[in-house]
């Protein structure tokens, strides 16, 4: 089934174009299915970008996803237009006394700073705690991994030598976790990042699962909460021209970037990428949909409607 997206968002067009399909709400609401309801906390600067990124992961499952986008009140995006953002996003206070089946936060271009130095942490947390109560199960991603862990469990993160920068090679802790379901023993992933958090920090932690890992990259996904959480350091949602852009964009800053390692055919940037890690990034999405977002949800269902009755 496709998803049930506002119209006229600019994703729709762009995966038609690939041959994804999506439906906007008007022909989504002619179906009595019942769709499961996702929010995404979209933090990155290229806000169309990225929901075009995870739409495109999003569709490839058979359930109906009605789609949320939620922003920080507090903070403008100064690269997605304004009346882009008051269209399709909405604010938190909107929300929050709402129940969705399954929540993305995305990375966040803060990782350098301090936590609690970052403008709109306050209202990162209170969504944070918030989605413990009102979502099934939520995926944080990269910043907002690292995030997530500081705030719940105190793993801290730390600064790196040089940019995590390109395509890693992971292995799986835990093959028979059904996250995993399909995985081959060894999967690539992009990574774009700054900072890192530490296997033994994870390790320290007994509510934390470390469940998958790379000898270059370091920790990839833990899990908490019996799959209520999982914090995924690196990018499975990216395109394939997603670290082009971000090493071309660096280099004509003149930042201090490297070539994204095992992207470019023969690690040459004239030379097109070599895209390895589409097939298990699929999996991925397709895999915490099915096994903890839509056959968990009835319990959690359930669960609030007894609370309400008390």
């Amino acid at each position: 089934m496709p998803l049930n997206l506002k119209k006229n968002l600019p994703a729709i067009e762009l995966l038609k174009k690939e041959n994804i399909f999506v439906m906007d709400s008007l022909r989504a609401s002619e179906q009595d299915i019942r769709p499961l309801r996702m929010v995404v906390l979209n933090l990155m600067p290229l806000k169309i970008t990225t929901e075009t990124d995870l739409i495109r992961l999003l569709s490839n499952s058979p359930l109906q996803i009605e789609l949320d986008f939620l922003k920080i009140k507090g903070h403008t995006p100064k690269n997605t237009p304004v009346e882009h953002m008051k269209e399709f996003y909405r604010d938190f206070d909107t929300i929050c006394q709402e129940y969705y089946d399954g929540m993305i936060i995305t990375g966040a271009p803060v990782e350098m700073m301090a936590f609690e130095d970052v403008g709109y942490w306050d209202e990162i947390i209170e969504i944070f705690d918030w989605a413990r109560k009102h979502v099934t199960s939520t995926l944080y991603i990269c910043w907002a991994a690292q995030a997530g862990l500081y705030h719940f469990y105190g793993v801290p993160k730390y600064p790196l030598e040089a940019k995590m920068f390109g395509i890693f090679k992971h292995t799986l802790n835990d093959p028979r976790n059904p996250i995993f379901r399909g995985f081959d023993d060894e999967f690539y992933v992009p990574h774009s990042r700054h900072t890192e958090v530490r296997r033994e920090d994870i390790l320290k932690v007994p509510e934390l699962t470390l469940l998958s890992e790379s000898e270059d990259s370091g920790v990839y996904m833990a899990m908490a909460r019996g799959g209520r959480e999982f914090f995924i350091t690196g990018h499975s949602e990216y395109s394939p021209y997603t670290l082009n852009d971000e090493y071309v964009r660096d280099k004509s800053k003149g930042l201090p970037i490297h070539i994204p390692k095992n992207y470019y055919r023969n690690d040459d940037p004239s030379q097109p990428p070599v895209v390895r890690w589409r097939g298990h990034a699929n999996l991925l999405f397709t895999n915490w949909l099915n096994y903890f977002v839509y056959q968990e949800t009835p319990f959690y269902i359930q669960a609030i409607e007894h609370i309400g009755s008390l």
